[in-house]
């Protein structure tokens, strides 16, 4: 296989590239102000959030299209200097899911069209799609405007379907083919992880050398650990701030709650504890934080269920999505971070949690392996048994030293990550694509090739 790029490689002893004036950044199905941790905003609204701030800070603007969910929004918000969020009317405001919406994706392409029309030629020098459905558009929208394409899959359909939780629905046909399609036209295609580069190598058989490696970051500023030796302390006020018991060890689960996600490993797991280490479990309380999502609200209650069925739930808290500081409260307050899921493209909240200080068992898959530094940060688990986890959740809630060790690995581990820095590298990403796509189109207008932009369909 074809070696693996990445965005700091590319630009070491270069270059004087153009840098993009402005970016038109695609986000169909979730907006940049919604809450992560509900419906279907998650970590890819995080990414979009900071990515932009930091490249705004940097001198290029932002302009991100998404679709509008309510009739009060106004046409377009500043969410920050030099970041512009633009609600795109796409079939009705409220009702529509996710899954629904390749049947709009005409509507609201037309809208990004029209808005680029009332602008100056060339107006956007690169779109910047995020996930698959924002990929078809942006598809369109580079043939229409002549501008390179940058695309994020944030997750892939042929991973999901091959490590498909039990119960949760396989993603369709028309998804996969889009995904190829979209793998296909990009001029570039910006994985989160080497594992995530080589899934699209392999799987979709992307161009080794249109695909680069470029992490995401955590917001070093906001997620912070106690003051040294001050650890305990901050930990009794982080519980006490939400309301949760000050005696005792927390295992806290963040995250949107669906199958892919997989919070019932963490409710099995603990019913497999009090069976094989009772004097740890007793005191061990479990928070899930986060809300019904995708085939999750099928069954929105689920969990509450399965935690009286498995007769855990009294040592169960659930809360909402946690806003502001209270998120990095919630870290703080807890013993372990468990992140169970099926499949991650990343895990930003691996990686917020061990930048408050606090060791995370994750699962062993997709990007979580780069997230977690397994044995140093925290600890990571083949498959989801239930048994397997109770026997790890169990040896390190028994052992406060260890968890000290992994604690101070995990801030350690944290500072390697940075939004500035990846804002930096995808910098790099947009300049190496920017100047392969004037040199084309030089070359095509020297030998007489060179076509015009396409109209809108």
């Amino acid at each position: 296989m074809a070696e693996l790029h990445t965005g700091v490689a590319r630009q070491r002893g270069i270059q004087p590239w153009p840098t993009p004036r402005r970016i038109a950044t695609l986000s169909v199905h979730t907006s940049p102000l919604h809450q992560p941790g509900t419906g279907d905003a998650g970590g890819m609204n995080v990414y979009i959030v900071e990515v932009s701030r930091r490249l705004a800070e940097a001198g290029v603007e932002v302009e991100i299209f998404t679709r509008a969910t309510a009739s009060d929004l106004p046409p377009v918000v500043e969410m920050a200097p030099g970041v512009k969020v633009r609600h795109v009317t796409s079939g009705p405001f409220e009702g529509l899911a996710k899954e629904e919406l390749p049947g709009q994706l005409c509507a609201f392409t037309a809208g990004v069209l029209r808005a680029e029309a009332a602008r100056p030629p060339g107006f956007y020098d690169l779109i910047h799609s995020h996930y698959w459905l924002s990929g078809q558009v942006g598809w369109l929208a580079k043939e229409r405007w002549g501008v390179p394409l940058v695309h994020t899959a944030h997750t892939l359909a042929k991973v999901k379907n091959a490590r498909l939780a039990v119960g949760d629905r396989p993603e369709p046909k028309a998804r996969v083919i889009g995904e190829e399609q979209v793998v296909a036209e990009a001029d570039r295609l910006v994985a989160n992880t080497t594992v995530e580069a080589r899934d699209l190598i392999s799987r979709y058989d992307a161009d080794p050398d249109r695909v680069e490696v470029v992490r995401p970051g955590v917001d070093l500023d906001r997620f912070t650990p106690s003051p040294a030796g001050q650890e305990e302390a901050g930990r009794l006020a982080a519980r006490r701030r939400l309301g949760l018991p000050e005696r005792g060890t927390v295992v806290a689960f963040v995250g949107r709650i669906q199958p892919l996600k997989a919070p019932d490993v963490l409710l099995h797991a603990l019913a497999e504890l009090w069976n094989w280490q009772p004097r740890t479990a007793e005191s061990v309380t479990v928070v899930i934080a986060g809300g019904p999502s995708g085939s999750g609200l099928d069954q929105p209650t689920s969990l509450i269920e399965l935690a009286a069925k498995l007769g855990v739930g009294d040592a169960v808290r659930f809360l909402p999505p946690q806003t502001g500081d209270d998120l990095p409260a919630l870290y703080r307050a807890a013993d372990l971070v468990a992140v169970p899921s099926h499949n991650e493209s990343f895990g930003l909240v691996a990686l917020e949690a061990q930048a408050c200080g606090t060791p995370v068992v994750a699962a062993a898959v997709g990007g979580l392996i780069t997230a977690v530094r397994d044995g140093a940060s925290g600890v990571l688990v083949d498959g989801h048994h239930p048994g397997d986890w109770a026997r790890v959740l169990g040896g390190l809630l028994a052992a406060p030293g260890r968890r000290a060790e992994l604690s101070r690995g995990a801030v350690e581990h944290a500072r390697a990550f940075s939004w500035a820095r990846t804002a930096t590298e995808l910098l790099g990403v947009y300049r190496e694509a920017v100047a392969e796509h004037r040199d084309r189109l030089a070359s095509e207008l020297a030998d007489g090739t060179a076509t015009l932009p396409l109209a809108a369909c």
